[in-house]
């Protein structure tokens, strides 16, 4: 009946017979913790300190208690928050149940959550100081100094402007994540926002010799937000005229695919390529994690938040397409994005 009973549980849980050893492992607990543990004493299936002595004061005392507990499988790493409870068995002898929750995900969510403010905190602190120095030096030796106070101020003006970029970018992030469960239904051509940002970003590429290509011919129809699709294209295609060679060529890529085996029917392919340095394989996996950067001062001096790619897989998602990077150290970088065909 117990057994049964446990058996419902999603969760794994092992019950403890009076002397301590595992007299029931449920099936979650086989498939997490392992067969084996099904009589094998507490000490020897738990370890840690940190929750034997919750167990040991249950028996001991019949209280209950709870504990974090790791459990490694490989180089998989599992965090449970486990609750301990005493129970009467048969005879009125004191069991203990023991019911693991996986907290993983939440443990995760929690740390990115303070690397994120970490981050946020530091990315604004370093303009601020700026600003503060700056400030202090136009009260003091640069008073009556003209020009270096419109050089301060210039380089002041330099500062905020990046400020007003990450709190935009911020902004930005902030709506993605409340809008990610509602698809975009309207229909656009995706030919015409690629050549509208080409048109938009030619001027400025061609200040720095580069020289941007664009295929998109063709009509492309996706259901998707017009503002939110120009955004992740004139993104990549920044990105590639500032980390790509100068002088050199940037290419904007539109082609059909008949069936695409992610997204399970046609779509339409944009490839976004340049002529760079490349990027180190490394790298590449965490380009999208927000304020990851692979030349940190370099992105800085280009004026780059470092959230730019994190909002482009936000906004790819949104429109349940995908996003792959592919790139060569010497070789240059194509980024690719996939949507959905209306």
């Amino acid at each position: 009946m117990i057994e049964s009973i446990l058996d419902a549980l999603t969760e794994p849980a092992l019950l403890l017979d009076p002397v301590g050893r595992v007299a029931i492992a449920n099936e979650s607990a086989r498939d997490r913790l392992g067969v084996w543990v099904i009589g094998q004493s507490y000490v020897s299936v738990l370890r840690q300190p940190a929750l034997l002595a919750p167990v040991e004061d249950a028996f001991a005392l019949g209280q209950g208690g709870s504990a974090r507990f790791t459990h490694s499988s490989g180089a998989v790493e599992t965090l449970f928050d486990v609750r301990v409870s005493p129970v009467r068995g048969a005879g009125g002898k004191r069991q203990v149940l023991l019911v693991f929750r996986d907290v993983s995900e939440v443990q995760a969510s929690e740390s990115m959550r303070r690397d994120f403010v970490a981050n946020v905190s530091h990315e604004l602190k370093t303009p601020l100081t700026a600003v503060s120095g700056f400030i202090e030096t136009l009260e003091g030796p640069a008073r009556n100094d003209a020009p270096a106070r419109d050089r301060f101020l210039s380089m002041m003006g330099q500062e905020v402007r990046r400020m007003d970029r990450l709190v935009s970018d911020l902004l930005s992030l902030s709506r993605l994540e409340g809008q990610s469960r509602r698809r975009p239904t309207t229909q656009v051509d995706l030919a015409r926002v690629l050549r509208d940002v080409a048109a938009t970003l030619t001027l400025g590429a061609e200040t720095e010799g580069v020289t941007i290509n664009v295929d998109a011919e063709a009509e492309a129809t996706v259901p998707g937000d017009r503002d939110q699709l120009t955004q992740v294209f004139a993104n990549l295609l920044e990105n590639a005229i500032k980390y790509g060679a100068q002088p050199g060529t940037v290419t904007l890529h539109l082609s059909p695919v008949e069936r695409d085996p992610v997204i399970k029917g046609p779509a339409w392919r944009v490839g976004v390529s340049d002529e760079g340095a490349g990027i180190a394989p490394e790298h590449i996996p965490r380009l999208t994690e927000r304020f990851y950067r692979v030349d940190t001062g370099r992105s800085r001096e280009q004026g780059g938040t470092g959230l730019g790619l994190a909002i482009v897989k936000h906004i790819v998602n949104r429109h349940r397409g995908r996003l792959k990077i592919d790139s060569e150290v010497g070789r240059g970088t194509e980024v690719v994005v996939t949507l959905p065909a209306a």
